[in-house]
Order: structure tokens, then C-alpha cells, then sequence
């Protein structure tokens, strides 16, 4: 454990395993990399550990000091991250790691998401079990895999072995602000089936791109749009003017990330094609003028080829018709002025496959039944447009405990040590605390995190004296319990 791009930066032993994780690619779905790094690294300090066949790791660490025989704590993260790039980066996520670099405040990776979510959690558990002269009680790492796409790694994972029952998941982006509760959420997946032909006649890439885009739970309430729905509103108004029949359309990546860009190619059928960037100017200025995205772009483009393989004309119109009746972002507020969402979903892809147009979702509630409700509403749009419905993913909201010695425990350790009150809080986004609470019965869990901004996004950063300050209060924590 030798950093180099982070090296001189403090806590020296959180930032080198840090950079180790962001060395190796570990998007969700493709963690045996980082799970037998982990594997590897329990091997190399002696201590016993699980890897189960999903590639979760847990790693039993023994107490330290005169803290032996106290009751255990679990520390709990996940070892996935989402992969998100800009078009011009030229790193395969799929095989390889990270650019990543400083500025002396914040570490980001050039041109790609950092994985802070939720590499630091990581990075932190094995900074604990390495070194001996923390004092602790004993700790049970959990990691995680597939958080992201799911918390299909959560939600297989026996626990039955754990001893302990009180869990500090490392996984909220704000310090200072500790979790005590959540949403649940789900994915929903709409698949409406296509019949492609050739078909004659000009070509044009629509482009909607520059959007902020952000993490659908944590950014879901800001005033941003998404631009599969951009793309939905320029479709309908040009087709108002003229047919067309779509050849391809691929907007966003993942189903947890609001959309940033969305791309359509299309075979023109009318003779009207010069007004195209007509339509796209003046919805340009009118979403930037209603939506906090400056640097909304959205433009029309002639393509060299006359003609492809196409939906036709009517399919087309199902397309722009399905595109334009789905909903996306917050459905219901539970607090307003607050800010506080109750319930949401998040249209984060739309794209065509061989013999279908797939959407797919993000549903989030803090209300199981109105949950449920969204699901429902989105099975009966499927049905409505015969197109498939599936769902995956779902997991229960993780409910508000009423005592709490690990919460008051955490919340005396703030106060004593920085002079003002930390936030307790509920928040929108998932977190597998409720998934775990259901496996450990009676877990008492609170959930925090260092600074991080724009996660889920090349643009996220992970503030460095935050990870410090945040190390520093988790020892104090573990000394007190």
C-alpha cells in the first residue's frame, strides 16, 4: 500500500487503500476483482474472513486495547460503484481503473465517476483492521456487492454468523449529517417490441446533451430535467410537423442516474427537415429558462446515409407517445419547503435493442404502499402500449428507530468533539441499512459519510479534509462504544 497519486495526503493509510480500490475496476456487476482483493488482503493481516458466491466479503477484525470482549460493531459499505464517463474518455471501466488526481481540496477522476461511493467506505474498513494500534471493539466488515444497480448483494447475504448489532454503514455523501432512516425503492423495466425495416430517405441525429444529470435519490428534488424527457418533447414537436421513423434512440446509462444526454438517429419523411433546429432552439430556450441547465444543449445534425434499418412510422409514434406519457422525477413531497421527497422515480434509460425499446426506472418511496402504487402504474403504461413489464431490485425503507444508543452515542462524540450538533436526518435515497435490519433483527445502524458532490457523475469529488475529519470522528465513536 503505496500511494502515489495521492501520496502526502492524511489519513495516509485511508487515501493509499483508496487509491488501490480506484486502481482496479469494480463497476457494479463486475466486482470478483476487488471482492478477491479484499480476500486477499484478510489472507495478509491473518484474519478470519467470508466470501460467499455473489463475491460479498465479510472480514472478522478482534478488538484492540482493553475493548476484546466488547460487543462487536459492524462497519458496512459496498465495493461497487457506478460507472458513468464523458463521451470523449477513453478508459474501459470495464478492465481498467481510474485517472484519478487532487487539487489539494477535492479528488475526482478525469473524465469519470471516483467511486467514493463507495470506495472510502472501503478504504476506511481496512484502514481499521490494519492497524493494531486503533482502539476498538471488535469489528465485522461488511462489503457489499452490487449496491448500485440494486443492493442485490445486501439482499443475498446471510448474516447469521454476525454477533454484533450496531451497524455504521460509510455510505452518505454530507458530513455531519447522520442517517437514520430511508426509502425503498425498486426497478422497473419496460420493454416495448419493435419490428425493424428498411426505410429510404434522409437522416438526422437528434442530440440532447450538457445536462447536470446526478444521483436520482440525493438530486432527484432539484430543479433539473431529464433528457430522455428533452428528447420525448423535441420527438413529439417534430413529429407534429412531419413523419419519421426512428433508426436508434440511447439516452442515459444507468437507472439510478438522472439522464444527461440522449441521442436519437431518424429517417426524415417530410420536407421539412430545415425547421428541425428551429424546434430545438426555441425548447432549448425554454427549458433553460424554466430548469436550473445552463448548459443545455439540444441540436439537429444531417447524417450522410439515406435511409436504415427503422421503425416505422406508427411504431415511431408508440415510441414518442410511451416516451411522453411516463413519468419521471418527484411524485409526491413529504415536505415541501423542506425539500423532502416522499415519493419519486427517475426515467434513467431509454434505448433500443434488437427487438425492443427498453425503459427503465428508478422507484423510490419512504411509503411501501405508494411504492407499489408507482410499480402498478407503470405495469398498466406497459400494458396500455403492450410492452413487457418486469421488476427487480426491490428493497423495504429502512424505518426510524426510536432508541438508539449508537445514534446518541454518535450525536454526544459530535457535539464533544466539534462544539455544534450534528443533523439527524431521513433521507430519499437508498441505503442498505433496511435490507440489513431485516436479516439482523434489533440492528440499531446509522449511516454517514464524508463530504462528496455530484456522485454518479464524471463530475463527482471527495473532499479531502472531510475523509480526515470523518476518520477521526469514527475512532472516537468506536473508543466510546
Amino acid at each position: 500500500m503505496n500511494p502515489v497519486k495521492l501520496a502526502g495526503l492524511e489519513p495516509a493509510s485511508v487515501f493509499g487503500y483508496f487509491e488501490e480500490i480506484c486502481s482496479m475496476p469494480h463497476g457494479s456487476g463486475n466486482t470478483k476483482i476487488i471482492s478477491d482483493y479484499l480476500v486477499n488482503f484478510a489472507k495478509e493481516q491473518g484474519l478470519p474472513y467470508i466470501q460467499d458466491e455473489l463475491n460479498n466479503v465479510i472480514i472478522f477484525v478482534p478488538g484492540t486495547g482493553d475493548m476484546e470482549d466488547h460487543a462487536p460493531v459492524i462497519i458496512q459499505g459496498h465495493m461497487d460503484m457506478v460507472c458513468e464517463k464523458d463521451a470523449d474518455c477513453p478508459i474501459d471501466m470495464d478492465t481498467q481503473g481510474l485517472d484519478i488526481t487532487h487539487d489539494g481540496n477535492y479528488i475526482f477522476a478525469n473524465g469519470t465517476t471516483l467511486g467514493g461511493d463507495d470506495g472510502i467506505a472501503v478504504a476506511f474498513a481496512m484502514a481499521l483492521a490494519a492497524d493494531r494500534s486503533i482502539v476498538h471493539p471488535p469489528l465485522e466488515l461488511v462489503i457489499t456487492v452490487d449496491e448500485e444497480t440494486g443492493m442485490f448483494g445486501a439482499a443475498g447475504i446471510d448474516l447469521s454468523m454476525l454477533k454484533g448489532r450496531m451497524l455504521l454503514n460509510i455510505d452518505s455523501e454530507e458530513e455531519g449529517i447522520f442517517t437514520v432512516s430511508c426509502a425503498g425503492g425498486a426497478r422497473a423495466t419496460l420493454r416495448l417490441p419493435i419490428a425493424r425495416k428498411p426505410v429510404y430517405g434522409p437522416c438526422v441525429r437528434l442530440m440532447v446533451e450538457g445536462l447536470q444529470g446526478g444521483h436520482s435519490g440525493v438530486e432527484i428534488h432539484k430543479n433539473r430535467i431529464c433528457a430522455n424527457k428533452v428528447m420525448a418533447n423535441l420527438l413529439l414537436r417534430i413529429n407534429r410537423i412531419m413523419p419519421m421513423s426512428i433508426i436508434s434512440i440511447n439516452g442515459g446509462n444507468k437507472d439510478n442516474a438522472i439522464a444527461r444526454t440522449c441521442c436519437v438517429d431518424a429517417v426524415m419523411l417530410g420536407d421539412k427537415a430545415e425547421q428541425i433546429n428551429e424546434i430545438a432552439a426555441q425548447l432549448q430556450e425554454e427549458l433553460r429558462n424554466t430548469y436550473d441547465e445552463p448548459e443545455l444543449v439540444i441540436y439537429g445534425e444531417n447524417l450522410e446515409a439515406m435511409g436504415g434499418n427503422a421503425l416505422s412510422v406508427d411504431e415511431t409514434k408508440t415510441v414518442i407517445a410511451m416516451l411522453i406519457n411516463v413519468p419521471t422525477g418527484v411524485q409526491k413531497w413529504l415536505d415541501y419547503e423542506a425539500q423532502m421527497v416522499q415519493t419519486s422515480l427517475n426515467l434513467g434509460v431509454v434505448k433500443m435493442e434488437e427487438d425492443c425499446v427498453r425503459f427503465t426506472f428508478s422507484v423510490r418511496s419512504c411509503d411501501n404502499q405508494e411504492k407499489r402504487d408507482l410499480l402498478n402504474m407503470l405495469k398498466s403504461v406497459a400494458e396500455k402500449y403492450g410492452a413487457a413489464y418486469s421488476e427487480s431490485g426491490e428493497y423495504p425503507a429502512w424505518e426510524y428507530k426510536e432508541d438508539s444508543l449508537l445514534r446518541d452515542t454518535m450525536v454526544q462524540v459530535y457535539s464533544k468533539m466539534y462544539g455544534k450538533q450534528a443533523e439527524v436526518v431521513a433521507i430519499h435515497a437508498g441505503l442498505e441499512c433496511g435490507l440489513l435490519s431485516e436479516k439482523l433483527p434489533g440492528l440499531d445502524a446509522v449511516s454517514i459519510g464524508p463530504e462528496m458532490h455530484d456522485i454518479h457523475t464524471s463530475r463527482e469529488r471527495l473532499g479531502i479534509a472531510s475523509v480526515g475529519r470523518t476518520w477521526e470522528f469514527v475512532l472516537e465513536v468506536l473508543k466510546a462504544l
